[in-house]
């Protein structure tokens, strides 16, 4: 049985010992998207912390349907906040690739998560900060965080938690419940994670702890995005030379 508090406080514990190690007084700096796991990650870092040393950063793409969550969780959390709209430099970017080479439909989605992470770095690097990775283990699992995009940053709190574990803890930490049980949206094809992925979180996380899950062509696939997407979560391969 997942103890939801205990995880939670040593989760808290864990983000103060790695700024004692790693960035004793800087900043945990976050990108908001006002879904759960940005606000989790937020939520612990703000307990871990104190609400002073979180900055958040909004980082639309134009016009966000949805940025009212983000700043909701802002407000309810006391933290300092920025908003960087990233559309003209998606835009810029992509008006620059050279014409004889056509963008895969992938790329472009992939593009704005890296331009939020660049962002996120760039604020950090100003503000005497540290980026908060806010992936989860389902996500990571099936290998849906883009790679140096949402999977980058300098310490993950909730990697080794799946969807339904990062839940539990948000309602620990008092969260708004529309804010912990909002559907999960990547913002960038216009789809839920679960219409994409073509099988429920719930059903992931089952399968992640307890190896069940009863339809055998969701568990093929899921075998299958996880052997492919495997290379996400290890370090580059390096030549080593034998000197």
């Amino acid at each position: 049985m997942f103890d939801a508090v205990k995880v939670k406080n040593k989760c808290v514990e864990w983000i103060r010992d790695f700024f004692e190690t790693n960035g004793k007084g800087c900043n945990a700096v976050v990108g908001i998207s006002g879904g759960k796991d940005s606000s989790v990650a937020a939520a612990l870092c703000a307990e871990a912390l104190g609400s002073d040393r979180v900055i958040g950063v909004l980082m639309p793409c134009g016009e966000q349907a949805d940025i009212d969550c983000a700043y909701k969780l802002c407000k309810h959390l006391g933290i300092k906040h920025y908003v960087v709209n990233i559309k003209d430099a998606v835009e810029g970017l992509k008006a620059n690739i050279p014409a004889d080479i056509e963008l895969s439909n992938q790329s472009i989605i992939n593009l704005p998560p890296r331009i939020r992470m660049s962002t996120l770095y760039a604020v950090s690097q100003s503000v005497n900060g540290r980026v908060v990775n806010t992936c989860n283990l389902s996500e990571d699992w099936v290998g849906y965080a883009t790679r140096y995009g949402d999977a980058a940053g300098d310490f993950s709190p909730l990697s080794q938690l799946t969807v339904t574990e990062v839940k539990a803890i948000g309602r620990v930490l008092g969260l708004p419940i529309e804010l912990v049980d909002k559907t999960p949206i990547d913002g960038l094809c216009g789809k839920t994670d679960e219409e994409n992925l073509g099988f429920t979180y719930a059903e992931l996380d089952v399968y992640i702890r307890e190896g069940k899950i009863d339809d055998k062509a969701k568990k093929e696939k899921i075998d299958l995005m996880h052997e492919r997407n495997l290379f996400k979560l290890q370090l580059m391969p390096a030549f080593k030379p034998e000197i």
